[in-house]
């Protein structure tokens, strides 16, 4: 420590007030953020199962060992990265197409925004259930619309593994993108007008504004979204479960968090379970940190 410089302990009483203040917000987060994650890393250490549940014990890396050693991780971590991807592209597009819309003058505007909205604004939960409904064979109203406006006949979405995961998709893209619909329609009024009275001087067509002014200054505002999108997307547990009826038909729709989830609570292997979490946790933080630097999202753009 230099000369001069204050001991921790000295700037703690100098600052005393702050810590306190800051204190019961800090014993809460350690709570119910530390405390959780912290448990069930020594979980995912030990071979705490329905047979283990009282006398587990540590058994180091060997859950891990049998994440990684089994089949079905990879095919499910693909499948994970499909609904991911498919997801958040269909969130993204939607929403930022719609935002350029919303962001010009039309005729009720309001109204629209706020029914764009309503997805969002509904419980997964309740939107999931009713969606599943609505693929219900043959009395669902997907099926419905099938057999009365396009005579085709009624299709039976959630017997068929592909059909099924479709399924979950379009739930999902469905409540997925008023989020970046709503995010990118705040980047778009934070453009200032300026930039695209310059380029009418200049002469640029309104594909050149777009690619050269609204692209780039949405950027850093859809970069942290899309972020975040990929994390929420990625451990979306309600919708696959709801919709798939907990990944049926014979498990063939689990993503890794509903995979996880069967583990734990309906075969009762909570040391795998909790070796699986941590590894979905490891994956997410390189995506984010590589993302977040690779995009340079956090660089200021004026």
């Amino acid at each position: 420590m230099r000369a001069g410089t204050p001991s921790l302990w000295m700037r703690i009483r100098k600052n005393r007030m702050a810590y306190l203040y800051a204190g019961p917000a800090f014993l809460v987060m350690a709570a119910v953020i530390l405390y959780p994650f912290v448990y069930n890393v020594v979980i995912s250490l030990s071979n705490m199962s329905l047979t283990h549940l009282r006398d587990w014990r540590i058994i180091g890396f060997q859950q891990y060992v049998r994440v990684f050693s089994e089949p079905i991780f990879y095919s499910v971590f693909l499948k994970t990265i499909l609904w991911t991807v498919i997801n958040v592209f269909f969130h993204v597009t939607i929403g930022v197409f719609l935002a350029l819309l919303l962001n010009r003058p039309l005729f009720g505007r309001g109204v629209i925004r706020t029914l764009l909205i309503l997805p969002w604004a509904i419980p997964q939960y309740i939107v999931a259930l009713t969606w599943r409904g609505m693929f219900h064979y043959p009395e669902g109203a997907i099926n419905l619309i099938l057999t009365k406006v396009f005579h085709v006949g009624p299709i039976e979405w959630l017997s068929d593994p592909t059909l099924a995961f479709v399924a979950a998709l379009i739930v999902n893209i469905w409540l997925g993108f008023p989020f970046m619909m709503v995010v990118a329609l705040g980047g778009l009024q934070s453009i200032p007008e300026e930039l695209y009275e310059a380029a009418d001087v200049d002469g640029a067509r309104r594909i050149d504004r777009l690619r050269h002014i609204t692209l780039p200054l949405l950027k850093p505002v859809m970069i942290p979204a899309v972020s975040l999108g990929v994390i929420w997307t990625f451990n979306n547990l309600n919708v696959i479960w709801l919709v798939s009826n907990g990944g049926q038909p014979a498990d063939s729709t689990h993503i890794l968090v509903s995979y996880v989830y069967r583990a734990a609570f309906n075969y009762y292997r909570y040391g795998y379970a909790a070796a699986l979490s941590m590894v979905i946790f490891f994956i997410l933080l390189v995506f984010s940190v590589n993302f977040i630097r690779r995009t340079r999202a956090t660089e200021a753009v004026y």
